[in-house]
């Protein structure tokens, strides 16, 4: 078992430390820390686990770290750790900057350790169920909402929502991202509470993204085009929509729906599917892999350069609403 020990411990940090706790053979949770009294004593009171008094006391007795603090202290936590040779798994946005992700790639590999940044969607059951059907998509169009809560508006909403659709799309597209646009509109904070952004590859893709904190209703959809197919994930409603088109071999069924294309080409048959996908706890999944990477020496579900790499397209969508004067806040 690892010694594991968590940093932050409020609304996501409880979470963590409750399925660390489930995760029995993988774990052996000794303590948290969190210089809030209130959510230590809740944790304290829950769980009867260990608070440390320090950052520095809890890495001493560990050999992994789960870094859930606010993206501010992401940097400070996570290069003290590698800097003393622990794993880390670290929330989503990796860091604030750029930069400072750059640092934490340079003492990862220094320190020789695993590092596995939480784009939880990843692991998401209906995503894990899509992933055999993805077959170079070049349009792709996902709408993430969600009703407005003052948690996390501290930061822009492309680092709140649209960094996991940003994530989840550079893990699909195989291509390095040509050109970006973008714009937002801040409504009930100081930076973009709702924000359109384009995506062009340089193998021909387009990704349509769209997140919003301010919505009426929650959706995290995503929809995926792709020669002869269509594939629709609901990261909400943890379901799977397949629709093919196949060429017609022989007479078709009586039920069958067949497009006549013309011009001498085949005539094609469409296919629905909705594959049954299975209840999983992807927190629980993500931070269970963690394990199983230090374990078994193998390279993370979402190493440390899949959270840079995200920041570095989140970075250029927030440069681009800097310069359309959709950004207010120009300390971001």
């Amino acid at each position: 078992m690892l010694k594991i020990g968590v940093l932050g411990a409020g609304h996501l940090g409880k979470i963590h430390i409750k399925l660390i706790l489930e995760l029995k053979e993988e774990y052996q949770c000794v303590g948290f820390y969190d210089p809030s009294d209130e959510n230590a004593q809740t944790v304290i009171d829950t769980y009867g686990l260990k608070r440390f008094g320090s950052i520095e006391e809890l890495i001493a007795e560990v050999d992994c770290v789960d870094i859930v603090t606010p993206t501010i202290s992401h940097y400070d936590c996570a290069a003290y750790a590698l800097r003393n040779s622990k794993h880390v798994f670290i929330e989503k946005p990796i860091t604030e900057t750029v930069d400072e992700a750059k640092s934490l790639i340079s003492l990862a590999h220094e320190a020789d350790v695993k590092v596995q940044v939480g784009h939880v969607e990843r692991f998401n059951p209906a995503f894990q169920k899509a992933l055999p059907h993805f077959n170079n998509p070049m349009f792709i169009e996902t709408h993430r909402l969600a009703q407005f809560n003052p948690r996390g508006t501290d930061v822009p909403v492309i680092l709140d929502l649209m960094i996991h659709d940003l994530d989840i799309i550079l893990s699909v597209v195989n291509s390095p991202v040509k050109r970006v646009s973008a714009s937002g509109v801040a409504v009930v904070s100081d930076t973009p509470d709702i924000a359109n952004a384009r995506l062009e590859f340089e193998n021909g893709c387009v990704a349509n993204l769209t997140s919003s904190r301010i919505s009426m209703k929650n959706m995290r959809k995503s929809r995926f085009f792709q020669k002869d197919a269509y594939i629709s994930v609901d990261f909400l409603e943890k379901e799977l929509e397949v629709v093919k088109m196949e060429n017609v071999e022989g007479e078709p069924g009586p039920f069958d729906m067949v497009l006549e294309l013309g011009n001498g080409k085949p005539d094609k048959k469409i296919m629905f599917d909705k594959p049954e996908v299975g209840e999983v706890n992807a927190i629980k999944e993500e931070l269970r892999t963690f394990a199983e990477s230090i374990v078994n020496n193998t390279t993370p579900k979402v190493p440390i350069e899949d959270g840079y790499n995200a920041l570095v397209v989140a970075t250029e969508i927030l440069e681009k609403l800097k310069m359309t004067g959709n950004l207010v806040n120009n300390n971001i």
